[in-house]
């Protein structure tokens, strides 16, 4: 027999159950919606980015006051890969901005415009947004080419010198003007080992990045770790892309348009980008290049011997 009879000690431990469940979602719910109100996202004006002409969003960070250095970071990383240098530049008393390229990091998962005209389109949209000048550019590999390409599309104006560290330019690839390029077989397997294993492809890269394959270096675990998680935040049709933009674009007549001092850094020892395809061609190329080459330093050199990389650069910026 079903009683229809309600236990007062039960309605009672219910009242008080439903009481307790009321308060927190009345204490909770307004601290949710207050953080959900609070909560960045692309396009948010408390947070710092920009919007470019085709409507990709470009993530950028800017510290401190002074004269602005401006850094392009490498393929398929983000500006982290600046943490040394805007450390210890913004400790130096230079304001320090670096962007995730189109494609990388926390910008826009862009499908179009991961070519270089595009990058040095988005760099100008920065520049101009913070309204830059006199500014220093910083690129290292793929963000060497960005530089050069930012400088020779859109000349000058706002800029006061420019460094190239380990970078792409003049051209990459071989070809019939330029023998000491790599062959197309070397990016036609990063593009497939990106596309069969990205995952996999970011793990072993860093390795020859960071020469920690060469007898007696150091594995500089950490910055392996660092390198995979930047590569992996990024998207993966614009990292494919990417691949293109840096080995086949041709550099020499915007560097030959150069006509602030550019500081032209590398290691001789670079298993990505090899000395004798580009930094003295490059400083060739230019009006006002100045080479200088480490013995044994590999590609990732800025952040694999900051220690030394960084005062030199600044003691030129000095002179």
């Amino acid at each position: 027999m079903t009683s229809n009879t309600t236990d007062a000690d039960g309605a009672s431990r219910r009242d008080v159950m439903l009481g307790g469940a009321g308060l927190v979602l009345a204490t909770t719910l307004p601290m949710v919606a207050q953080a959900a109100a609070h909560t960045p996202s692309h396009g948010d004006s408390t947070m710092p980015y920009i919007t470019a002409k085709d409507g990709a969003q470009i993530y950028y960070k800017d510290w401190g006051k002074g004269q602005p250095i401006v850094f392009s970071h490498g393929w398929p990383l983000t500006a982290d890969d600046w943490d040394a240098q805007m450390m210890f530049f913004g400790s130096k008393g230079y304001r320090v901005i670096a962007h995730d390229r189109r494609g990388h990091g926390r910008s826009t998962q862009t499908w179009d415009g991961n070519d270089m005209d595009t990058y040095a389109d988005d760099l100008l949209a920065l520049v101009e947004h913070l309204d830059l000048k006199d500014a220093i550019h910083m690129g290292h590999s793929t963000g060497g080419g960005e530089v050069a390409r930012y400088l020779g599309r859109h000349g000058t104006k706002r800029a006061a010198r420019a460094v190239l560290l380990n970078a792409v330019p003049p051209l990459m690839l071989k070809t019939a003007a330029n023998p000491e390029g790599l062959p197309i077989e070397v990016f036609d397997g990063i593009r497939a080992n990106v596309l069969a294993d990205r995952s996999g492809t970011y793990r072993q890269f860093p390795v020859p990045f960071y020469g920690a394959n060469r007898p007696g270096a150091p594995e500089n675990k950490g910055l392996q770790e660092k390198w995979w998680l930047q590569g992996m935040s990024g998207g993966l049709k614009a990292h494919y892309d990417c691949i293109k933009a840096f080995s086949e674009t041709d550099f020499t007549e915007d560097l030959k348009k150069i006509d602030i001092p550019v500081l032209v850094l590398h290691g001789d020892d670079d298993q990505i980008v090899p000395l004798v395809a580009s930094a003295p061609k490059t400083a060739k190329l230019l009006k006002q290049g100045t080479l200088k080459v480490y013995e044994g330093y590999p590609h990732g050199m800025p952040a694999s011997h900051a220690d030394v990389i960084n005062p030199d650069i600044l003691a030129w910026l000095k002179s």
